[in-house]
């Protein structure tokens, strides 16, 4: 058994042998840490899932009367999307649900958005008033729609990100929830109903997301989604396989156990009180929608008032994924370096008192398993080559550790595939989860490792002290029929 490990050559004595065994052992124990908390996620996930079928609907239904249901504000950030604007907007005015405003923030772009936005929807001038509850850039107008009576358009100066396009959007909102999207994201028709179905079930729900789905590949037409398919790009394919690990499996598992820390920034909603109360989102955060979440947990925790922050993963918001890899690679940069600033801003809450699973289990997660990963899996492969290199691995051993790591990911991905098809079975057929376990085995030599240095790139940009940028992201419109536009 040894001989399928180690040579023995070098390691019977001296500091080389015993600093090779401990690095051994470090990587090992690293491994079986990582394996055994995202086995655990989808363990509790798989029971958590049951009660959240498409067969049982109407457990995400409001049972109330209409007029029960909180208002919502869906707050559309926009900044150069003069390809995407009009679909999304004509997707979201036909949500059912009764009392609903639509909130598209301009963050100052340089393209036509406001062009299209005018046109499009009839808007004029609109004499709003508002206060600055959460800092943002200036708003230079109000505009609001002839056709569309809850439909209000805002143009404000560029503040450097998203969130301040959301800060700017809180201050004009008024309702008591507020819906967070971005502009290349369709919402189903009854997702925000059932979104908002667990404030009314749950007393002191103060946040819930949903799930996200990549929407290349499907069809649009008249802001509807007409067809759902795999996206033709083998890259947005990967990404299918990522969003549904990171949702169904991640994000389930974190909400059972009451420490989820993300809502996306695609579709997550809010209680407007409580974010104002906060101080609404960070500006020039990347991680805007992590720190938000992770400083609601915080002054709850700290002012021992009860809360509740959860994910249903019924209802679907569907978002455009990048199909080049320049884009991809500018995503999972800015995805790493949000994490890492948000770690880093709110470390008190690494085991802090009463902080619960959220302290004493999420939070280590995110640093050990997520914050970390890119690290530990680039020293693994340095260690791996100079052990083989150097004679002190062997060639079976290489491949034992090859398909160890193949072995996990397969199993993680086709958990999510399989519990898809139990659950929602969102694509028609059975060939799309073929394909897609087929892409299981094959993003584990080259994607997956891909992604790890762009990862690694991105911790080094952060710790390097290198400026905070979110960047032009290239747009894909293949996914809307020529009348949405």
């Amino acid at each position: 058994m040894n001989e399928l490990w180690l040579t023995t050559q070098g390691l019977a004595s001296g500091a080389v042998g015993v600093a090779i065994v401990i690095t051994f052992f470090i990587f090992l124990i690293y491994s079986i840490i990582v394996t055994g908390s995202y086995l655990t996620l989808n363990l509790i996930a798989l029971f958590a899932v049951r009660r959240a079928t498409r067969d049982g609907r109407e457990l995400y239904m409001p049972k109330l009367h209409e007029r029960s249901l909180p208002g919502v504000s869906l707050l559309l950030t926009a900044y150069n999307e003069e390809q995407l604007i009009a679909a999304s907007v004509k997707s979201l005015l036909q949500l059912n649900y009764p009392d609903f405003e639509l909130i598209v923030i301009h963050d100052g772009g340089t393209d036509n958005t406001m062009g299209v936005m005018i046109n499009s929807f009839e808007m004029h001038p609109y004499p709003a008033a508002f206060r600055y509850e959460v800092p943002c850039a200036r708003i230079k107008a109000v505009y609001k729609s002839e056709k569309y009576p809850n439909l209000i358009l805002v143009d404000k100066e560029n503040g450097g990100g998203k969130a301040d396009a959301n800060n700017a959007g809180i201050n004009i909102a008024r309702k008591e929830l507020f819906c967070s999207m971005d502009a290349d994201s369709i919402l189903e028709r009854d997702a925000l109903q059932r979104v908002v179905r667990l404030f009314l079930n749950k007393p002191g729900t103060i946040a819930a997301g949903g799930t996200v789905r990549i929407i290349n590949g499907c069809k649009v037409k008249d802001g509807n989604l007409v067809s759902i398919n795999l996206p033709a790009s083998y890259l947005a394919r990967f990404q299918v396989l990522e969003y549904l690990r990171a949702f169904l499996f991640g994000r389930l598992g974190w909400s059972t156990l009451k420490a989820l820390l993300i809502i996306s920034g695609a579709f997550g909603v809010f209680k407007r009180d409580t974010v104002i109360t906060v101080g609404g989102f960070t500006a020039k955060c990347l991680g805007e929608d992590m720190d938000l979440v992770v400083k609601m947990h915080k002054h709850h925790i700290e002012n021992n008032i009860s809360y509740h922050i959860n994910f249903v993963p019924d209802p679907v918001c569907w978002t455009d994924a990048p199909e080049d890899l320049p884009t991809l690679k500018k995503q999972r940069i800015r995805w790493q370096r949000g994490l890492l600033e948000v770690l880093i801003k709110h470390r008190s809450l690494l085991f802090a008192r009463r902080s619960g699973t959220v302290g004493w289990v999420a939070y280590p997660f995110m640093i050990i398993v997520e914050a970390i990963s890119p690290i530990m899996e680039f020293l693994g492969l340095i260690f791996t080559l100079l052990m083989y290199f150097f004679g002190y691995l062997n060639g079976a051993a290489a491949l034992v550790f090859m398909f160890a790591s193949v072995g996990l990911g397969l199993l993680l991905s086709t958990s999510a595939i399989l519990l898809e098809e139990r659950s929602f079975h969102v694509y028609p057929g059975y060939r799309p989860s073929i394909k897609l376990f087929f892409l299981a085995i094959i993003e584990n030599f080259g994607y997956r490792q891909l992604n790890s240095w762009w990862r690694l790139y991105g911790t080094f940009q952060h710790f390097k002290g290198s400026e905070s940028k979110w960047g032009d992201m290239k747009r894909n419109t293949g996914w809307i029929s020529d009348d949405s536009k």
